[in-house]
């Protein structure tokens, strides 16, 4: 057994995130197009005496390191189904924004999947480790896999997309999170506000935009800039009002298009090419409306073993 395995896994940013209707088991189904980005945690397993979770870095005091961590129970899922105990110290290493919209509890739950694989040899199948990132949320499995993919059923279910150039992007991570229930929870308040209703009967079934992916597969930035959406954007600004500031401090700046990532709170850049992104974070560092900016590129490949 090895005495150690780090993995090093990315964030993400949803260039669409296309929202139906709330299903009778509460859940959304979604048409979600991720695109893997330069911005990495790494994950670190060692043999220990019980299973236990350490992390550094930015905002790591936000991060829980019991038993409802990702990459605790990452662990634990591997380790039932090959009959053996979870006795691994797990460290993260972060890097990614914490609840910021970018995944990062997925990536730590995927590079923790991945990294007791290799640690403990049981040779688990790309299908097994897929299988069990879907279990636990539905962004791991894209974090597991990387590149760009098309998200179906609640974003767990992927389909590999073409990406046929660099995309830069320019990141203003907001202070504090937003819970992701509580913004899908605004989503169908404000539909059923606006009087379309929120079920999945009043909401039409979502679906990849062509243009958007046919921006993605030719590298044009400016093309996907036109096509980028994210259905849960108002909710998102409905719950915190000064994202409004930072999304109109980028585009002022410059960016080519402006979104909030996921359910946010980290608002999303797209830019010409590193040179504007240089530009674009200047400003919206001396804007005074984010905590703190991270420029990254992709796409880029998932969790992999270092």
């Amino acid at each position: 057994m090895s005495p150690s395995v780090t993995v090093r896994v990315p964030a993400k940013v949803n260039v669409q995130l296309a929202v139906g209707g709330v299903r009778p088991d509460g859940f959304h189904d979604l048409a979600n197009v991720f695109l893997a980005v330069g911005l990495y945690d790494e994950v670190t397993v060692t043999p220990a005496g019980e299973l236990r979770v350490t992390c550094s870095g930015p905002d790591a005091a936000q991060v829980p390191l019991d038993a409802s961590n990702l990459a605790a129970r990452a662990a634990l899922a591997l380790a039932a189904r090959h009959g053996r105990e979870a006795n691994v110290h797990i460290h993260i290493d972060k890097d990614i924004p914490v609840a910021g919209g970018m995944a990062g509890g997925s990536a730590d739950g995927a590079g923790a999947l991945l990294a007791c694989d290799a640690l403990w040899g049981t040779g688990a199948s790309r299908e097994e480790l897929l299988g069990i990132c879907a279990e636990l949320g539905s962004d791991v499995p894209f974090s597991l896999a990387g590149g760009a993919a098309l998200g179906r059923g609640r974003g767990e279910i992927l389909a590999p997309l073409p990406v046929g150039g660099t995309f830069h992007w320019v990141f203003a991570v907001a202070d504090g999170g937003l819970s992701t229930p509580a913004v899908y929870a605004e989503c169908d308040r404000l539909r059923e506000v606006s009087g379309q209703g929120s079920s999945v009967t009043d909401v039409p079934e979502p679906e990849p935009s062509p243009a958007l992916l046919d921006a993605l597969r030719t590298g044009d930035a400016a093309a996907l800039a036109a096509a980028v959406t994210n259905d849960l954007q108002p909710a998102a600004v409905s719950l915190r009002p000064s994202l409004t500031a930072t999304l109109d401090a980028g585009t002022g700046a410059g960016a080519l298009a402006a979104l909030v990532s996921g359910s946010g709170p980290t608002t999303a850049f797209l830019v010409r090419d590193e040179e504007e992104g240089t530009k674009v974070a200047d400003a919206l560092r001396a804007s005074g409306t984010c905590r703190s900016v991270r420029v990254a590129a992709g796409a880029v490949a998932g969790a992999t073993v270092r």
